[in-house]
């Protein structure tokens, strides 16, 4: 092909020195100080009428004859309309809508039921318990039934109340676990891309406007606790009937603990020389290592317990399973109809704090009760051991000296102004 005057050859694409040289209608040869040289395209904005210039490669990647056929496409797309600079990003932004549509299409056929399942799925090796995965699957699949079959797309606020309405009153507390439920799967589906939008089961600044506060309509329940006065009483009867069972609940007395800790008790978290019982975090409400202070009637109470003191202290009638709380549960209620094992924490703190001169923190601490001001956690990093031995020492004397049958009962309070202030 013959080479017209004012066009490039490729010897000089290759020979020329730095600077910017044309070759025709538009296609320009840039060749920079480092000898580089790369190919640009040059067109006047229709809008601003400044001139711009679209990068069209490298030469020799690059050869003559193809940026020439690149630069024709430019000029092509310019008599169209077109920018040779903005023309590529909206292919992509429209490329990129295009492709979040499909996604939204395909999600269209992911259902809620569906999501709630991938969403345990993920999460539930974080969790503690398979009764905590088995509460999450049940709590679902009563009371979200209804949206289970819709696509996780189409749960919208009124579905979310709809579901909510039916138990927000009579069922406060479990309600308030459906809804925060019903959120985290719903955020979940839309960091999965699977809906768009807002989270229809958020609280705050929505659907805290719709529903009454919880605190407003759920009727605190608490569980029904003997007084502390007639706790050594109870713990003679429960000696006289030397059980599993009220071993079992005998210790859980003792040390304040949960019924579901205690019952679970096992021989490798039991010191007797340092008098010391730590229940890992996995067993532990809060999640985390708990050390209990065993006074002299505690170990006492242990040391009896038969067999070579190894599995489970509290063995239950299934092979290497432990006591079931039921089991403790029914000595309670074969005793004293209306109360619950659980309820003897409640007696043990109303003792704290009408016989004794400890810190409610020390009580607190007993109890493994999590502290709910962050500023006071972050810099409250003891268990305080020692002040809860001595205060676990003096509830195991207590209990176990029973008041009818006692000739003279000393006052919690005189023993404890005969030691040293805690």
């Amino acid at each position: 092909m013959k080479v017209k005057s004012n066009q490039l050859t490729v010897v000089e694409v290759k020979a020329k020195p730095a600077g910017r040289y044309a070759d025709e209608r538009g296609l320009y040869l840039l060749v920079k100080t480092d000898g580089r040289r790369t190919w640009v395209f040059r067109y006047r904005d229709r809008i601003t009428g400044k001139l711009r210039d679209k990068g069209l490669g490298a030469f020799p990647e690059v050869t003559l004859d193809s940026a020439r056929t690149e630069a024709g496409k430019q000029r092509d797309l310019l008599r169209q309309g077109g920018d040779p600079i903005d023309k590529p990003r909206e292919d992509r932004e429209e490329n990129a809508r295009k492709r979040a549509q499909e996604a939204l299409e395909r999600a269209r056929a992911r259902t809620f039921g569906d999501c709630c399942a991938s969403y345990i799925s993920a999460h539930e090796a974080g969790w503690r318990n398979a009764k905590h995965r088995d509460q999450w699957r049940n709590t679902l699949n009563t009371y979200a039934a209804k949206l289970l079959p819709l696509p996780v797309q189409d749960i919208d606020t009124d579905l979310v109340v709809d579901v909510l309405d039916d138990i927000w009153k009579d069922k406060t507390e479990t309600a308030t676990r459906v809804r925060q439920r019903l959120e985290a799967v719903l955020d979940w589906a839309t960091a999965r891309k699977y809906r768009q939008g807002e989270n229809p089961a958020r609280w705050r600044g929505h659907l805290d406007k719709l529903l009454a506060k919880p605190m407003k309509v759920k009727r605190v329940k608490h569980h029904a606790a003997m007084p502390y006065a007639e706790v050594p009483d109870f713990m003679a009867m429960l000696a006289s009937k030397d059980s599993i069972a009220s071993r079992a609940l005998r210790f859980q007395i003792l040390t304040a603990s949960r019924s579901r800790e205690a019952a679970g008790t096992h021989w490798a978290e039991i010191d007797l020389q340092r008098k010391v019982w730590t229940t890992p975090a996995e067993r532990m409400k809060a999640g985390r290592d708990h050390r209990v202070p065993l006074s002299h009637e505690a170990v006492k109470l242990l040391q009896s317990m038969p067999g070579a003191h190894t599995g489970y202290v509290f063995p239950g009638g299934k092979p290497n399973r432990p006591i079931t709380i039921a089991a403790t549960l029914k000595v309670v209620k074969d005793a004293y109809s209306g109360l619950t094992a659980h309820g003897f924490r409640s007696s043990f703190r109303d003792w704290c704090a009408e016989r004794t001169s400890y810190a409610r923190e020390v009580a607190e601490a007993a109890l493994a009760h999590a502290i709910k001001d962050q500023t006071e956690a972050a810099y409250n990093r003891t268990d305080l051991l020692e002040k809860r031995a001595r205060m676990m020492a003096d509830w195991g004397r207590f209990c176990c000296t029973p008041i009818k049958s006692a000739d003279k009962v000393t006052p919690i309070r005189r023993v404890a102004a005969s030691r040293p202030k805690t």
